[in-house]
């Protein structure tokens, strides 16, 4: 992997003429990118050696049984390994310091052969700083880490994950080929379970896999993966970037998981945070080397004040090479196939995001708020990972809708396949929340639904597991509320605010889907209207993991109209994959009538219908099409197996008259039941 990237920014240019005025700043952006490439070809042997950072530093046992640790701690004035190995003498192990603040340590077999240093032995490293005073740390590469025994404390260990040959996960199924259009199953593995207390890797892999399989999704990103020690931070503070969290199980059943995955033909993203760190000193990277810098930009621009965490600095030697082995080490360890990256708008910009609106004036993205080095970083590790594996697919997560970050690096772009569209679960709240039936503003609606850069792919979500947290509300929590509790049962009586909910909880599924981009994206649970929200053990609930798990038998009850929206969610990935409506250009939205509460519109010859009007319903309703022929429906929001009254006859034919209207060369008349959503395909 020691070639010279391409560039060629005309394809970026074509794509967008309103780039032209900041094609020197692009170019300035792309010459940094080239810049570090050429940096490393040239002094590292190329991206490929340089990425393997975890095969050089932290501890590693060698086939004699001798062993070889490293680690890179510029500001330490000693370096010391201690541990039940040398029954805890802080300075009985000293490390030898190498030049650019690298220092190494070997430890010979015992005289009988066997290691010294066993399979599940606690070490931690010993840091004297420049004013003498010992500290104890975890190796920022230490790559299993568990929570002590109560008795001993909160700070966590790290272990020696060294098992036997006969113990160790051998993969045997082969990594699915990279989807067609990803269809998205946001998961968290710890309370993936109905039990009280963090499920595991396992019961995620024998339970859960085979649910998410079934529904037609064929992608899982997963969550809180990297270690964190505090569980109720959802994975964002991380402190052990290379370690799998141990409350789920060992590394080998991760291994597991992934590879159950894998067998069931889903694809497996890891939710990877490169954005900040935890500021965590006992059991995270901060202050590893007894400094305030090391890993993290010292003073201001190392913190982020709204998250009170840490900021990598991206223009150090030795960051970028831990950052970019812990892509490659998730890849080749567990056979990760991608990354969703985490808060990449805190990193393109000096501001953090915080406080910012983004306009989408021009100059917002190009001027002196963008920090160019994380820019160049991400750009780095998309070349790199689409390098080294074609088939790897990458999110940004990104609201401020950052020009070419979903373009490739050789036109001058940063490289993602992927955006979150983080303004439509924002709109749905909004909508939710503040306005009546009567008030929904269709256009506003359809505008955000469709308002995505040309050419850059966008993952559309109605929600994710922000809008599930403590302190918001799910959609079918704003929808249905307190009588989710009482009429959920297909024997209740009929009740009309769990009918609104139930048919609004469909179609604005659907339509999300359907306009909203190029890749979909649901939150666990969320697929059959999982009600109250989410919320993980912490003082403020006396540690209660009431709300941290969910409630599978809802859904697998057939007394319970939750099996309904899981139906439709169902058949909605399973209509995707016969007609194939992602994966090509964005919808012709050809009707947006704000008195009829009707919109219309065609993606890939297929015709989109939603009345999403309270109480009127209209027949022989005209909608252009382009497209002659004969129509039929192929799926509807209002069948009895997806909780609806049967009102759409998907057995009739509806032909076309040659006649334009709105725009098109054709139309039809439909009957357009209100609250109804239909698909329409030629025959």
């Amino acid at each position: 992997m020691a070639k010279e990237p391409k560039f060629n920014v005309e394809k970026l240019l074509e794509l967008d003429p309103y780039l032209r005025s900041h094609e020197q700043e692009i170019r300035r952006r792309n010459t940094e990118f080239r810049g570090w490439i050429k940096r490393l070809n040239d002094l590292e042997g190329g991206l490929d050696e340089f990425t393997q950072g975890y095969k050089y530093y932290g501890l590693h046992i060698n086939q004699d049984n001798s062993i070889v640790a490293r680690e890179w701690a510029p500001g330490a004035k000693e370096v010391y390994l201690t541990g039940d190995f040398n029954n805890w003498q802080w300075l009985a192990t000293p490390y030898e310091k190498l030049p650019f603040g690298k220092w190494e340590l070997k430890i010979p077999p015992n005289p009988d052969g066997s290691c010294a240093i066993k399979h599940l032995s606690e070490i931690k490293v010993i840091i004297r700083k420049q004013d003498g005073a010992l500290v104890d740390r975890l190796s920022p590469w230490a790559k299993y880490v568990v929570p002590p025994p109560k008795e001993l404390g909160v700070n966590y260990q790290q272990r020696v994950w060294h098992p036997p040959a006969h113990e160790k996960h051998m993969f045997r199924h082969r990594k699915p080929n990279r989807p067609r259009a990803l269809r998205i199953y946001e998961c968290h593995v710890g309370i993936a379970t109905e039990e009280y207390g963090v499920g595991t890797y396992r019961n995620f892999a024998d339970n859960i896999v085979p649910r998410i399989a079934k529904l037609g999704y064929n992608t899982i990103q997963v969550m809180a993966i990297m270690e964190h020690a505090y569980y109720a931070s959802f994975g964002y503070q991380i402190t052990s970037f290379f370690a799998a969290s141990s409350r789920s199980g060992t590394p080998d059943e991760l291994k597991y998981m992934v590879d159950k995955a894998h067998e069931h033909g889903l694809f497996v993203l890891l939710d990877v945070v490169h954005s900040h760190a935890s500021k965590n000193t006992q059991d995270g990277l901060n202050q590893f080397d007894g400094t305030n810098a090391c890993y993290f930009h010292d003073g201001a621009r190392g913190e982020h004040t709204l998250w009170d965490s840490r900021l990598f600095n991206y223009s150090e030697y030795e960051v970028l090479r831990f950052l970019l082995s812990n892509l490659r080490w998730w890849h080749d360890e567990y056979n990760f196939d991608g990354y969703r990256f985490d808060g990449v708008t805190s990193m393109l910009y000096h501001s953090r995001g915080i406080g910012e609106g983004f306009s989408g004036d021009y100059n917002e993205y190009f001027g002196l708020n963008v920090d160019t080095e994380a820019l160049v970083y991400l750009a780095i590790a998309n070349y790199f990972l689409h390098e080294m594996d074609p088939n790897v697919v990458t999110i940004a997560e990104d609201v401020s809708g950052m020009p070419t970050l979903c373009r490739p690096t050789e036109e001058g772009g940063v490289g993602f396949d992927y955006r979150l569209g983080m303004a439509i679960p924002d709109k749905w709240i909004e909508v939710l929340k503040t306005k009546s039936d009567e008030e929904w503003n269709i256009g506003n609606i359809v505008h955000t639904l469709t308002n995505r850069r040309w050419k850059e792919n966008t993952v559309a979500y109605a929600e994710s597991h922000d809008q599930a947290l403590v302190g918001d509300k799910t959609i079918a929590f704003w929808l249905m509320d307190k009588e989710m509790y009482t009429h959920m049962s297909t024997i209740s009586e009929p009740n009309l605010i769990i009918d609104r909910g139930i048919a609004l909880h469909k179609m604005i599924r659907l339509i999300t889907h359907a306009l909203g981009g190029e890749a979909y994206l649901n939150f666990m649970g969320n697929e059959f209207g999982h009600p109250e929200w989410l919320d993980f053990p912490r003082i403020g609930n006396q540690e209660s993991y009431h709300y941290a798990r969910r409630q599978w038998h809802l859904v697998d009850d057939q007394l319970l109209k939750y099996r309904f929206l899981n139906e439709f969610d169902r058949a909605m990935h399973h209509t995707e994959e016969r007609y194939h409506w992602l994966d090509c250009l964005p919808a012709y939205v050809s009707c947006k009538h704000e008195d009829d509460k009707v919109i219309a519109f065609e993606r890939n010859n297929l015709l989109f219908v939603f009345n999403f009007h309270n109480s009127k319903s209209f027949t022989d309703y005209r909608i252009g099409v382009d497209l002659p022929g004969k129509y039929r429906v192929v799926l509807s929001s209002d069948d009895s197996e997806f909780g609806g009254f049967n009102r759409i006859d998907k057995n009739v034919d509806h032909l076309t008259f040659p006649e334009g209207w709105s725009g098109r060369r054709n139309y039809l008349q439909l009957y357009v039941p209100c609250r109804t959503a239909c698909i329409l395909a030629v025959q």
